[in-house]
């Protein structure tokens, strides 16, 4: 039977005895997405700004190459927001990854021929793969039950610690297996990079099936089918419509941008006072290790307490974190510990702010809203972390972990203010009652709906 105007063709609502299995294996390929295409981003982004100082002669440009990948992170959100709401999950993340593939191709030939303006391109379009990173949290969340959402969330976050980890100490032998070619060695790991999200993109183009988010719609019922309750402009209706959806963007939002904007900053910091490189690595490694490695304990809380309870958390280890960083001076094992709050804080924020966005709209208009919140909050990232260095070069890194806490205050202030006026949630899982929560327990899709 052909679909009514306006709707899309679907399969059936499936057999319930699947959705358990069909999220396990959802879940399963996420996180091998997560591990293999986290190696690519990390293995480059640490050689960037010396590439950029190669190909421009100057170490003033250096920041640049670091600060197009965020700017192209934050650009391609909403065409691939779109393109998932048109299409569903599995092609808007293999696009993602072909382009960041593309633009690290562009980066060796900008480096073998040494031109900036196409480095600052390539950059651009790598910056595509850490928008398929981002994306995925949200994939992980189409089919999960509402009071196991946070934690789907949570699971695809921490499995980025890999490549987080992995990626950075990879960069020298990427760099070496070039040696002796007509690549410059710093162009290496994007040869790499290159790969890794080709394979990425093969591997979700192969097992993401059937599509999480067209599954989920097909769940949902026919009104989840209308094109018009899709739309870029119904992301935004939605999010205006919603207090609990206006917290969750704000709280993601302003959790990225105050960690990035401490982050970034705290080597030059350490430095000044008289950290060593090694010493320096180990202080990022633990912030790291913060912003991953705990983020099923955050997805676990966010579930049990509530999406609400988890945002407060964040904004008191984020709070702590810029006091004690701004306040450590030569301590660096106080810098050490305020760095690993931030990552932690970070993790309660993003996990938390995530599952509440995913909880506060129609699901027709999910991916739509998900787009907008990884625009929004890359944007005001790469806003933060450029004003960071004027900060430090015109006050302290001090004054800057002030003005990141002062960040925190109207994020704390909209959360207490959302839990008095919209207090109803569904027993203990976060979930505001008559929110669109997805998938029930007991219904799972048997076969492919995309298009």
């Amino acid at each position: 039977m052909s679909a009514a105007p306006g709707t899309d063709r679907t399969a059936a609502p499936p057999a319930p005895a699947d959705l358990a299995r069909l999220q396990r294996r959802t879940s399963a390929v996420l996180i091998a997405s997560q591990v293999l295409g986290g190696l690519g981003v990390p293995i480059s982004i640490a050689l960037a700004p010396v590439l950029a100082t190669e190909v421009s002669g100057t170490e003033a440009l250096s920041g640049l190459a670091s600060t197009a990948s965020v700017i192209g992170t934050a650009l391609i959100s909403l065409p691939l927001a779109a393109l998932m709401t048109a299409r569903g999950r599995r092609p808007g993340l293999v696009l993602a990854y072909a382009i960041g593939a593309a633009g690290a191709a562009l980066v060796v030939l900008a480096a073998t021929v040494r031109s900036l303006p196409l480095l600052l391109l390539g950059m651009a379009a790598f910056g595509a793969a850490s928008s398929a990173n981002l994306q995925a949290r949200f994939a992980a969340a189409d089919l999960a039950a509402a009071d196991h959402r946070a934690r789907a969330i949570s699971v695809v976050v921490w499995a980025s610690t890999v490549g987080a980890v992995l990626g950075p100490n990879l960069s020298a032998p990427a760099s070496r297996s070039f040696a002796g070619t007509s690549i410059p060695q710093t162009a290496g790991p994007f040869v790499w990079a290159a790969g890794v999200f080709l394979l990425t993109g093969a591997l979700i183009a192969v097992l993401l099936r059937p599509d999480p988010l067209l599954t989920a719609r097909a769940l949902a019922g026919p009104e989840a089918q209308t094109r018009e309750g899709r739309s870029l402009r119904a992301g935004f209706a939605a999010v205006k419509a919603s207090p609990r959806a206006r917290l969750a963007l704000v709280t993601v939002t302003v959790s990225h941008t105050t960690m990035v904007s401490i982050m970034i900053m705290t080597p030059m910091d350490l430095g000044h006072h008289g950290a060593g490189l090694e010493l320096i690595g180990l202080v990022i490694s633990g912030h790291i290790a913060g912003m991953f490695a705990f983020s099923p304990a955050m997805g676990f809380l966010a579930d049990r307490l509530g999406r609400l309870s988890v945002i407060g958390l964040a904004a008191g280890l984020l709070s702590v974190a810029a006091l004690l960083a701004g306040t450590a001076g030569p301590s660096h094992g106080q810098s050490a510990l305020g760095l690993f709050l931030l990552g932690l804080g970070w993790s309660a924020g993003m996990v938390s702010g995530s599952a509440l966005l995913t909880d506060s709209v129609p699901q027709p208009a999910r991916a739509a809203v998900q787009g907008l919140s990884d625009l929004t909050m890359n944007a005001a990232a790469g806003l933060g972390g450029a004003a960071a260095g004027l900060v430090m070069a015109r006050a302290s890194y001090g004054w800057l972990n002030a003005i990141g806490a002062g960040l925190l205050l109207p994020m704390a202030a909209l959360a207490l203010f959302t839990a008095r006026r919209h207090p109803a949630q569904a027993a203990g899982s976060g979930v505001p009652s008559g929110s669109a929560s997805g998938p029930s327990a007991g219904a799972a899709p048997s076969k492919d709906v995309s298009s």
